[in-house]
């Protein structure tokens, strides 16, 4: 299909459109236009363009010509409904939604029943013959007028409903008669008047405009940027807003809402999924107020509308070859289709359903590939519930998204986060959640609410974070203002009370339950897949059998130890990038290095040496014999010196005691001064790294001489080592040259030693703005390039990841200087140009340059694809983390080597 014209204009009918129309008809106006072109039973309406409400966001009025616009669109749509807003007598109404390029479910604004007023309430009545839908439908719109167009307070408006609910003994609008919803309207449309100063406009058309720009302002809601964020979603873009004539399913017992899905989002399990309300509007079932019936109860509630629906469900799958979430309404017995969409799943659907979808001849492999991403697989490793354990079951609801969650019990947002911020985990205990409590949601590792389904806004929005969720909790009672729950049979949870979330099963413990390893991880652990294992595993090991078929980027471990590079090597593992040697010198051996700094005099130096040397040989002959034939590339020690020496000011403070004691010992006052003369104000960028190296005489000529002899020694038992040396903190080509020449000459000495000759590469690592900048010079003396990216990303940006974290980068992620942190993933602009710089003329110095990366990027999903981009050959990162990357560089290789796109 290809894009229709739209420079001169914004407003556009729904068969104007296809699916494909995202960035200009948003997700909700082309996937209507694409139901529209299949000629699905989709309500009439309109949608206003993106760039309308971008145009809205940066001059704050709409732009020229689109009143118009409407205008011309609304007339149409009465001619094709026979009605005109807001008659009289037979009035057109409309909705008015939201709708952006992404799925951002329940975070900006819709209204409903737009074209009521005073008048045509009445004419709605008589025409219906319902004075009860049509005063609640009147009441509907108040309510949601006040909220988004006025930002009144929920609680005033539920104040002037108060004396309703109490006159009738009911909890819901829904349940007062006709009469008390009449008098409930008068009451909100007093709030209205003495909130904004102005009554509730009764000209249709003006309610009509003022809904479209509050729905535009809804865009830039502090829940809505916050879930932008949480969501990677960029800022600019701006949503689309929907126009479409109103449909009821709530008239009666032959009418209702609700919501499908072709599959099961949770575990992708094929079937019937979803919840149903009769006598409902959509809002009912999504806000959660409501428990819903499962969907199959359809079938014996209105059978005919339940198959046209499964019919429609099949049309929209096979047509996006993907999980669909349909929301769908039935008015007097027809069914009318509101919405589709790619719908949300766990990260365990998303595996199965991408298998699925092959097996069915609908997707290749390399589409599976591109529908899961490594974040997805990161969450399906972590620990579930032992099975076996003895916590009783406190309560049970719909497993709405699953997982196992641990956390403190808390009743609101600001709880939440509390609790979070003070380092606990946390569960956050709703009645139900509605966008006001995403922060809330965003700070808790775990959602339980006592109302609501599988598409309440609880389990979508925790779906698509990949947290764990429970719905429907209703023998649970929750008092918020008390901050505590008591479920049925009495047990109280006051707030900061453990509580554990079954999100597969759908309970909810008191207290901790243990937790054992995920399957996926004993998959990865045995190197096979087990007998009797799951969907899922079969899915995860089939994709991921797919990813190391396709990508060309090696995957390498950061591992110090021999029992971490042999997880790594289960883990798929080609290779050791990064083996850190000053891990090696902690603990015991921290006294053997503060020796050998100072001593004093080459024999005192030699001594400690020699100390040190069996230590490092060994540790290297463990992990080559776990890396046979793979190769290890070992960084020299790499410690500021402070790491390895007392403390000055306590060393200080312990001296002058002893001396006002009397006490001073002699070795104390030499210590002090030995430290006093090393003393750095920023030891991060003092003596470390090759300047060690340079200034401490044979201190790297130690390392190279372990490596080499137990390279040599692990040989003689048959195996195969490839050992690289990896010089740290280069910063030119004279000290890259110095050091290759002091290394070299210790392996020509052991080689003749030992007999065999020891091809080991050596390198450098890349972690200094100048390397990066002086690639060319440096490669001619290097046989590989590694980049540290977490000092690189340090030193590019001028400050120290310790100190700013905690500091100003909460304040930088909420003013959107930074989307996400750049030590969370790589800052392509800054620290990635350096990266294609040193890649360049490193290669072009130096053809044979193999080049990797060992900072945390290195297992990040969204910086891998730029680092296969770059043209490096590895990537290296934390063996739980390899399994990740394997998937993402097959992902990389996928979206480079093809032309798939999301046509879904």
């Amino acid at each position: 299909m290809t894009d229709m014209p739209h420079n001169d204009r914004y407003v556009f009918d729904f068969a104007e459109g296809n699916k494909e129309l995202k960035d200009l008809l948003g997700g909700k106006g082309a996937n209507l236009a694409e139901m529209t072109r299949l000629a699905l039973p989709v309500p009439p309406g309109f949608t206003i363009a993106t760039t309308a409400c971008r145009e809205y966001l940066a001059t704050g009025d709409v732009p020229a010509g689109l009143d118009d616009e409407i205008g011309e669109h609304l007339s149409r749509l009465e001619r094709v409904m026979g009605r005109t807003l807001g008659d009289p007598d037979d009035p057109l109404l409309v909705s008015v939604r939201s709708g952006g390029k992404f799925s951002m479910p329940g975070m900006m604004e819709t209204i409903l029943d737009i074209g009521l007023n005073d008048r045509s309430v009445h004419g709605l009545a008589k025409r219906s013959g319902d004075d009860h839908f049509a005063w609640d439908s009147y009441r509907r719109l108040l309510q949601m007028y006040a909220r988004t167009v006025l930002e009144v307070p929920d609680e005033l408006l539920q104040a002037a409903l108060a004396p309703q609910y109490a006159e009738w003994d009911v909890t819901t609008p829904e349940e007062l008669p006709a009469a008390a919803i009449e008098r409930a309207c008068g009451a909100l449309q007093g709030v209205i008047a003495e909130y904004s100063g102005c009554p509730f406009p009764q000209d249709p058309r003006e309610q009509l405009d003022l809904a479209i720009r509050a729905v535009f302002r809804s865009w830039s809601t502090p829940r809505a940027t916050l879930y932008r964020r949480q969501e990677h979603i960029p800022d600019d873009l701006g949503t689309a807003v929907t126009v479409m004539a109103m449909v009821f399913g709530n008239r009666g017992a032959d009418s209702g809402t609700g919501v499908a899905f072709t599959r099961d989002p949770a575990s992708g399990a094929v079937g019937v999924y979803g919840d149903y309300l009769q006598d409902a509007q959509g809002e009912d079932v999504v806000a959660g107020v409501r428990n819903t019936f499962p969907l199959a109860a359809l079938e014996s509630i209105d059978p005919d509308s339940y198959a046209r629906l499964l019919s429609a469900m099949s049309t929209l799958e096979r047509h996006y070859r993907d999980l669909c979430d349909v929301e769908f309404t039935i008015e007097r017995g027809r069914l009318w289709i509101l919405q589709t969409r790619v719908g949300k799943r766990t990260p365990a659907a998303a595996f199965t359903i991408a298998t699925q979808l092959v097996d069915e001849g609908l997707i290749t492999l390399d589409e599976a590939l591109l529908r899961v991403n490594g974040s997805q697989l990161g969450k399906l490793m972590f620990p579930r519930f032992d099975r076996g354990h003895d916590v009783p079951v406190l309560a049970r609801g719909v497993a709405a998204s699953p997982g196992a969650a641990v956390g403190a019990a808390a009743f609101d947002s600001v709880a939440a986060q509390r609790l979070a911020s003070s380092g606990q985990r946390v569960i956050l205990v709703r009645r139900e959640t509605n966008p006001d409590d995403l922060p809330g949601m965003v700070a808790s590792i775990g959602i339980l609410t006592t109302r609501g389904g599988k598409t309440s806004h609880a389990a979508v929005v925790a779906r698509g974070m990949g947290k764990t969720c429970v719905c429907g909790v209703d023998t649970l009672q929750v008092d918020p203002l008390a901050r505590r729950a008591v479920a049925s049979d009495g047990t109280v949870i006051e707030e900061g009370d453990l509580l554990s979330l079954d999100g597969l099963a759908g309970l909810v413990y008191r207290g901790e339950v243990p937790v054992v390893p995920s399957p996926v991880v004993e998959y990865f652990e045995s190197g096979a897949v087990p007998e009797g294992a799951d969907d899922l595993v079969h899915a995860v090991d089939r994709v991921l059998r797919h990813a190391d078929k396709r990508r060309s980027l090696e995957v390498h471990a950061n591992a110090d130890t021999p029992d971490d590079a042999a997880r790594a090597r289960r883990f798929g593992a080609e290779g050791i990038g990064l083996c850190r040697t000053e891990h090696m010198f902690l603990g015991e051996r921290r006294a053997l290095v503060e020796q050998l700094i100072l001593a004093e005099g080459p024999a005192a130096q030699q001594a400690a040496l020699d100390r040190l040397l069996p230590l490092q040989r060994d540790d290297f002959a463990g992990i080559f014999r776990a890396m046979d034939g793979q190769p290890v590339t070992i960084r020299l020690i790499d410690p500021p010196l402070h790491e390895f020496l007392p403390d000055l000011t306590e060393l200080s403070v312990r001296t002058a005691l002893d001396e006002a004691a009397g006490r001073v010992a002699k070795e104390t006052t030499r210590l002090l001064g030995a430290v006093r003369r090393m003393h750095e104000n920023n030891p991060m960028l003092g003596l470390r790294g090759v300047r060690l190296g340079i200034v401490i005489p044979g201190l790297f000529a130690l390392q190279t001489r372990a490596i080499a002899e137990a390279a040599a020694l692990v040989a003689a038992e048959g195996l195969t080592v490839r050992p690289e040396i990896m010089v740290p903190l280069v910063a030119s080509e004279q000290e890259m040259t110095f050091v290759r020449r002091e290394l070299e000459q210790v392996l020509t000495e052991v080689a003749a030693e030992t007999g065999r000759d020891l091809a080991a590469r050596i390198g450098t690592m890349i972690e200094v703005p100048r390397a990066a900048l002086d690639a060319g010079p440096i490669a001619r003396t290097a046989d590989f390039f590694s980049f540290g990216t977490n000092d690189l990303t340090q030193l590019t940006w001028a400050f120290s990841r310790d100190d700013v974290e905690a500091s100003f980068f909460p304040r930088y992620l909420d003013a959107g200087v930074f989307a996400v942190s750049p030590f969370e993933s790589i800052d392509r602009i800054g620290v990635g140009r350096l990266v294609e710089l040193a890649v360049a003329e490193g290669r072009a110095a130096n053809p044979d340059l193999v080049i990797g990366v060992c900072g945390e990027h290195g297992g990040d999903p969204d910086s891998i694809g730029f680092f296969a981009a770059a043209g490096l050959d590895y990537v290296s990162c934390s063996p739980f983390r390899i399994p990740v990357a394997r998937l993402e560089a097959g992902r990389a290789a996928v979206a480079a080597d093809s032309d798939i796109s999301d046509t879904r």
